[in-house]
């Protein structure tokens, strides 16, 4: 995948960017009027116009949503046809499952080049036994279908077991490889989990920290 100006990224990353707004003269405005672009203003603003048409087809297919998916012969079939995947394997009735549903349906809609999708255990009991799922929530990562990273539970995202920020996820989810560029600043993405969830989870910690088979 090319790499993006990142002049033209800060553009097309803006929290406020909607691209079926059709304000892509807005867009173009905010670039034109910087003036440290003269050397390389028309090919960012050809740059920023293919960004801005791509992002817009990638969001018409579905892409910056966070999907669930009902039966796993389509989830196979989505991540052998998808370039970039997320995937949380979960439980409805898991309260950490829903803590990760909850991140990940923040990063979503900021990062349409990649797929994030969900599926209950109970739907997909030959993708649980095949990749070994024991413990929830599971979130793999596919590159071209080939998986590149799987984060077991809360495992390795914080220095906190019981909690951790939308922020620590996407950085977890960049260093695999299955999200293009950092989009979350620092405090961004979910918030107010903190106490509620540590809560949550030492009440739920036999089911939701251990082995879910």
């Amino acid at each position: 995948m090319s790499s993006i100006d990142p002049k033209v990224a800060a553009i097309i990353d803006r929290p406020s960017h909607n691209t079926d707004s059709d304000d892509e003269d807005a867009l173009i405005s905010a670039l034109e009027d910087d003036s440290s672009l003269d050397a390389f203003r028309e090919q960012r603003l050809q740059q920023l116009h293919s960004e801005f048409i791509r992002a817009k087809q990638m969001r018409a297919s579905d892409y910056g949503t966070y999907t669930e998916i009902k039966d796993e012969k389509t989830l196979m079939d989505l991540v052998k046809d998808t370039k970039l995947a997320v995937v949380h394997f979960g439980k409805a009735d898991f309260g950490r499952c829903g803590v990760m549903d909850r991140h990940l349906e923040a990063l979503a809609p900021t990062h349409f080049d990649t797929r994030f999708l969900h599926i209950d255990v109970n739907n997909a009991p030959f993708l649980v036994t095949k990749l070994k799922i024991q413990v929830l929530p599971c979130v793999l990562a596919f590159i071209d279908g080939v998986g590149v990273d799987r984060i077991v539970g809360f495992e390795g995202l914080s220095h906190n077991p019981d909690n951790f920020t939308t922020r620590e996820l996407e950085t977890r989810l960049l260093s695999s490889g299955v999200l293009v560029r950092a989009k979350v600043a620092d405090g961004g993405g979910v918030r107010g989990f903190g106490q509620a969830t540590r809560k949550q989870t030492k009440e739920e910690s036999d089911d939701d920290a251990d082995e879910w088979d």
